[in-house]
């Protein structure tokens, strides 16, 4: 039975290719984030003219800040159930 032959590296083959460069990338050092701490959610509702309200005391009061006021600084998830015209949002702000 005949046996494989072994492949056989080319010298000239290995002189025409580049050598291997070696360069090292200093990174600068990670900057640790402090997570943030949200509170207790709350839900707001918006109507169709941005006005947000918020359920205090068996009532809709209207609320001091718009859904985009509180994104910027809250969490704020909608929730895929709507009351008449108006959108509901759990909203978390940090603690």
């Amino acid at each position: 039975m005949a046996q494989r032959r072994r492949p056989v590296v080319n010298k000239r083959q290995i002189a025409r290719q580049a050598p291997p460069t070696r360069t090292l990338v200093t990174l600068p050092p990670a900057q640790r984030v402090v997570p943030v701490v949200y509170g207790k959610p709350f839900i707001l509702m918006e109507d169709a003219a941005k006005n947000t309200f918020i359920y205090q005391a068996g009532n809709w009061v209207p609320y001091s800040s718009t859904i985009a006021e509180c994104r910027q600084n809250c969490q704020v998830k909608a929730l895929p159930q709507s009351v008449g015209k108006m959108t509901r949002y759990e909203v978390r702000c940090p603690e």
